[in-house]
C-alpha cells in the first residue's frame, strides 16, 4: 500500500476517533422535563434568598429567617416599570427586587410570533430568577433595622426606569436610619444601583451593603454539554472561576449557613454571577472596590445564589454613606461585553466560554465577527473563514503532498533495501532513515495538516456552538439558524413534498438526513477517490463505508459546522488535485469511482 493511502487511512482513523470521542464526552442534551408551576410556587413560597453573612452574627441569621418567613405576606407589592430600547420589565418594591426583565431584541424561536426572551422572573413564577440588594446588620443592629429581601420600599416618583430617568426608592426603619436606593440603566444591559444610608440615631452604626442573584432551580433550557459552561462564574483579581449548576451542591459546606458555598476575598477588581448558553447576569462592584464573592446552593429551597458583600461601613451620627455597584443582565454579545470591559469591568470578555483553545477561539471568532460585519451573512462568512484558514495551512499541505509524492518515488529503493536486509529490522530502519536524510524526505510531513486541523476544528465548533452571534443566524432558504442542525430531510425530499420533516434530535431525523449532511458525505467520498482504492479487502471496506458513516454521525451537528466541513473538504480536494498534478501525477477520479463499483474477481481455491 503506498504512503498516500496510508496517510488517508490515518486521517480517516483519527477523524473517526475524534468524532467517537466527541459523541462519548459531548452527547446530545437530554430532553428537559416540564416544570410543574404548582411545585415551583410551593418551593418559592417557602422562602427567598436572604442576606449573605458578613460577620456571622446571630442578627444576620435572624434576618435570613425573617426574609424566608415573610415571603408570602406581600406577593403583590407595587412595581416600577422598566422600558429601554432593549429591555422591558419592572422592579418590585418588595425588597426593591429587579425580578421582571425581558430582552426586546431576541425571541425564543425563529418564528415571527414567538415570545421574546424572558431574562428574570419573580418569585411565584416557574424558574424564579432575580437580583436584590440590602444591608447586613453589624454589631448593635437588629435584623429589622436594615432593609432586606422583603422590605417594602416607597417610590419617590411614579416615573418609568429609562436610560434618561433613574428611579429612587426609600425606606425609614423608624429608629433613626433612612435608607435610599437609586437605580439607573444604560442603553444596553447594565444597571447601576446606588445604596445609601443616613444615620440620625445619635450614635455610630455598622452595616455592610450586599447584592444577590438568586435562581430557583436549574434553568429550564439547560444544555448540560461538557463543552459549554453553565452555572456560577466569577472573576476575582484576574482569576476566572467556573462552577456548573450540577457541581454547586458539592461545594464545601459553609459552617455558618450549613449550605455548600465557595467564598473568595477580592482585593481589587472582579464580578460574580450566573452564565447560561446565551444569557448572563453578573454583580459588578466599582473598580478598585474590595468585596467578598460568594457562590452557594441551598438544597432545602433549591436556590442557587451568588453574592457580593462589601466591607462593613461605620456611619457616624449625623453622617451618611453610599456605595454604587452594577448589574449586568442580558445577552452575551461579544461587542457589548467587550465595550463594558473597556469601560472598566475587569476581564469581562472572559465571561464568554472560549474554552481551553482560547488562543484559537478568540482570534477565530474575531475574524468571523468582522467578516460577518462586512458580508452580512453568517453562512457565507463561515465559508470565507474556511478559505482563509485553508490558505494559512496551505504551506503545510503543500509540503505534505510533495513529501507523499517523494515517498512514492522512493518505493522501489525501499523495497530493494528490505530485500537486502531480510529479517534484520534494525538494518531496515537504519537504511530507511539514511535514505530519508539523503533525499530530504520527512515521512511525518503528511500528518502535519491533519494534526493542525484537529484543534482548529474543535475551536471552530466551540465558536459556532457557544458564541451568541451564531444564535439564529440565517444562511439562505430553510437554513435560518446555523447553530441548529440541518432542518431539511430526505423524508420530504428536502422540503419539496407537502409534509413535515422528523422532529430534530430524534432517531428518525438522524437517519433521514438533510441536504447538508448528504453534501458532506459526497465531498468526503470525492476526496477519497483522488487515490485508487487499496488492494487489501479490509481497507477497501473501510474506505467504502467511512464517508457515509460520517455523513450520518455529523448530521446532527450545528449546520454552521457542517457548512464549514463541506467547504473544507471541497477546498482540500481542489488543493490536493492541483498539487498532485504539479508533481506529475493526474488523479483519475472518475476511474477510481468506477472501479469501486466493479466486483472483485473470486480466486479459485485448490
Amino acid at each position: 500500500m503506498d504512503d498516500q493511502n496510508k496517510n488517508l487511512i490515518l486521517a480517516t482513523v483519527l477523524s473517526f476517533l475524534v468524532i467517537l470521542g466527541w459523541y462519548t464526552f459531548f452527547p446530545p442534551p437530554e430532553p428537559v422535563p416540564a416544570v410543574d408551576p404548582a411545585v415551583t410556587e410551593s418551593v418559592a413560597n417557602g422562602g427567598t434568598a436572604g442576606a449573605p453573612g458578613v460577620g456571622g452574627t446571630a442578627a444576620e441569621t435572624d434576618a435570613t429567617a425573617t426574609a424566608q418567613a415573610a415571603e408570602a405576606e406581600a406577593p403583590k407589592a407595587p412595581r416600577i416599570d422598566i422600558d429601554t430600547p432593549r429591555l422591558s420589565g419592572s422592579i418590585s418594591l418588595q425588597g426593591g427586587r429587579i425580578d421582571d426583565l425581558s430582552l426586546k431584541d431576541y425571541r425564543v424561536t425563529i418564528e415571527d410570533d414567538a415570545e421574546i426572551v424572558k431574562m428574570l422572573s419573580p418569585v411565584g413564577e416557574a424558574g424564579a430568577y432575580y437580583a436584590l440588594y440590602g444591608w447586613a446588620p453589624g454589631s448593635g443592629l437588629a435584623a429589622d433595622d436594615v432593609p432586606g429581601a422583603n422590605t417594602i420600599w416607597q417610590a419617590q416618583s411614579h416615573n418609568t426606569l429609562t436610560p434618561d430617568s433613574p428611579v429612587t426608592m426609600t425606606w425609614d426603619n423608624g429608629n433613626g436610619l433612612l435608607f435610599s436606593r437609586t437605580i439607573a440603566i444604560d442603553e444596553d444591559f447594565m444597571f447601576s444601583v446606588t445604596q445609601s444610608v443616613e444615620n440620625t440615631t445619635g450614635a455610630p452604626v455598622a452595616l455592610a451593603p450586599y447584592g444577590t442573584l438568586a435562581r430557583h432551580g436549574e434553568p429550564a433550557d439547560l444544555k448540560n454539554f461538557f463543552i459549554l459552561h453553565e452555572g456560577a462564574i466569577s472573576m476575582t483579581d484576574g482569576r476566572l472561576s467556573e462552577t456548573k449548576y450540577k457541581n454547586m451542591p458539592d461545594l464545601d459546606v459553609n459552617e455558618r449557613e450549613r449550605v455548600p458555598a465557595e467564598v473568595f476575598q477580592v482585593e481589587a477588581n472582579g464580578w460574580v454571577g450566573f452564565t447560561d448558553h446565551y444569557w448572563m447576569s453578573t454583580l459588578i462592584p466599582a473598580k478598585g472596590q474590595a468585596f467578598r464573592s460568594i457562590a452557594k446552593y441551598d438544597e432545602h429551597r433549591d436556590i442557587y445564589q451568588t453574592d457580593i458583600v462589601l466591607p462593613t461601613m461605620t456611619v457616624a451620627a449625623g453622617q451618611s454613606s453610599e456605595v454604587t455597584t452594577r448589574l449586568f443582565a442580558g445577552a452575551k454579545e461579544w461587542a457589548t461585553i467587550r465595550a463594558y470591559e473597556t469601560d472598566g469591568v475587569d476581564g469581562f470578555i472572559n465571561s464568554i466560554d472560549w474554552g481551553m483553545f482560547f488562543f484559537l477561539t478568540k482570534p477565530i471568532f474575531w475574524l468571523l465577527h468582522n467578516l460577518n460585519q462586512v458580508i452580512g451573512n453568517m453562512g457565507v462568512s463561515i465559508i470565507v473563514l474556511t478559505l482563509i484558514l485553508k490558505a494559512l495551512l496551505f504551506p503545510l499541505a503543500y509540503k505534505s503532498y510533495v513529501s507523499m509524492a517523494k515517498m512514492k518515488e522512493l518505493q522501489p529503493q525501499m523495497e530493494e533495501l528490505k530485500k537486502k536486509a531480510g529479517d534484520d529490522k534494525q538494518m531496515v530502519q537504519k537504511g530507511m532513515m539514511e535514505l530519508y536524510k539523503k533525499e530530504k524526505v520527512n515521512p511525518a510531513a503528511g500528518c502535519l495538516p491533519i494534526l493542525m486541523q484537529i484543534p482548529i476544528f474543535f475551536s471552530l465548533y466551540k465558536v459556532i456552538f457557544v458564541t451568541f452571534e451564531l444564535r439564529q443566524a440565517p444562511f439562505f432558504g430553510p437554513f435560518q439558524d446555523l447553530s441548529a442542525p440541518d432542518p431539511t430531510s430526505i423524508m420530504n425530499f428536502f422540503g419539496l413534498l407537502p409534509w413535515g420533516a422528523p422532529e430534530p434530535g430524534t432517531m428518525m431525523a438522524t437517519v433521514l438526513i438533510g441536504i447538508l449532511p448528504l453534501l458532506l458525505g459526497v465531498s468526503m467520498f470525492l476526496q477519497q477517490k483522488l487515490n485508487p482504492a487499496p488492494t487489501d479487502p479490509t481497507q477497501q471496506m473501510i474506505f467504502a463505508w467511512m464517508p457515509w458513516v460520517f455523513m450520518f454521525m455529523l448530521g446532527s451537528f450545528a449546520s454552521g459546522l457542517v457548512v464549514y466541513w463541506i467547504t473544507n473538504n471541497t477546498i482540500t480536494f481542489t488543493q490536493q488535485y492541483l498539487i498532485m498534478r504539479s508533481q506529475g501525477y493526474t488523479p483519475d477520479v472518475f476511474g477510481n469511482i468506477k472501479s469501486g463499483f466493479k466486483k472483485t474477481p473470486k480466486t479459485d481455491k485448490k
